[in-house]
């Protein structure tokens, strides 16, 4: 009984995966039991054993996407700038894994299309991303670590959106990669006090 379970379990997970996959690449328009199907090598019948409407998969594509995007967020006792760091590397790892997740919460008709409640679980995964990136700019700031001379707020928003482009890059796996560290060491220097980067400078120059 326990194993049946747990493919089950396995089973529900490739399919809500799979749900996000063809949102990513063709909408959620072309979201359908048939599709679904298809796309996984079931039948549709099947796709009802495991799911009893599209509304329940769509349930559970909103449950997988705060489980993903929850498991990104670093301890927060960590140092604001490691904590910074931890987080966007894990979050377009992440995300770019799942670019479905990404497109998902940025469509306004997959908001509309997702049964009660799953729309402002969405948007309360947004809130919540901003929130802990305006608390980690502001615990840096008030550590010393990063500027404070830009408001903690403007300073999140700017990092998010960096993300979003991140993840949503076509760039093959490698170039990936090379894009997410080159995209940390900008925010690392956008963030980094005006002090400490005149002395870095001067310390390069005599160098």
């Amino acid at each position: 009984m326990g194993e049946l379970r747990r493919s089950s379990e396995v089973r529900q997970v490739e399919l809500t995966d799979a749900a996000l996959h063809i949102i990513a690449t063709k909408g959620i328009a072309a979201l359908t039991t048939r599709s679904l199907a298809e796309h996984v090598g079931l039948t549709s019948g099947a796709i009802f054993r495991h799911f009893p409407s599209i509304e329940a998969l769509l349930d559970a594509v909103v449950a997988r996407v705060e489980i993903v995007l929850d498991a990104t967020y670093p301890p927060r006792d960590l140092p604001p700038r490691e904590r910074l760091d931890g987080f966007v590397a894990a979050r377009t790892a992440a995300v770019g894994k799942q670019v479905g997740i990404l497109r998902l919460m940025l469509s306004e008709q997959f908001l509309l299309a997702v049964p009660e409640g799953g729309s402002a679980r969405l948007t309360s995964c947004r809130q919540k991303t901003r929130e802990f990136l305006r608390q980690c700019i502001h615990d840096g700031q008030a550590a010393g670590e990063f500027r404070e001379d830009v408001d903690a707020n403007a300073l999140a928003m700017i990092v998010m959106g960096t993300m979003q482009m991140l993840a949503l890059s076509t760039a093959t796996r490698g170039q990936r990669a090379a894009e997410a560290h080159a995209v940390r060491d900008t925010l690392a220097a956008l963030l980094e006090p005006p002090v400490a980067r005149a002395k870095s400078h001067k310390r390069g120059r005599s160098s």
